[in-house]
């Protein structure tokens, strides 16, 4: 897996999202994204259904930051697998996963809210 150099080097709020990226913090991002809390990175994930382990690497290097990660699954809501899960739990973070549209709103709350919260969001049209 490859990651870009990360764009934005600070928590940012969503400001967009659509037409295969988003706009954090007035930036626009092609593609599906990691939001961490020091940074916003390139994710390269495209389907709910094939995300492994693997993919959540970068969250699990800050898990420490992380208390809750929000992962927005595309158009629709996708179950994760139950392997990712109880990965992602056993770093003792809490998960929510939900349509894209949903996980952007659902993240800028818990950012407003100071919670520490990340985002892994799969872009949609």
């Amino acid at each position: 897996m490859e990651f870009n150099e990360p764009a934005i080097k600070s928590q940012p709020y969503i400001d967009a999202y659509g037409d295969g990226g988003f706009r954090l913090g007035g930036a626009r991002q092609e593609g599906s994204i990691l939001v961490l809390p020091n940074a916003a990175i390139a994710w390269n994930v495209s389907d709910a259904h094939s995300i492994g382990e693997e993919a959540f690497q970068p969250v699990i290097e800050q898990a420490s930051l992380v208390e809750i990660l929000i992962i927005g699954t595309g158009d629709d809501r996708v179950k994760i697998s139950d392997n990712v899960q109880t990965y992602l739990r056993k770093h003792l973070i809490s998960l929510d996963f939900m349509a894209t549209g949903p996980a952007c709103r659902t993240y800028n709350v818990l950012l407003a809210e100071d919670r520490r919260v990340a985002a892994a969001l799969i872009s949609v049209e």
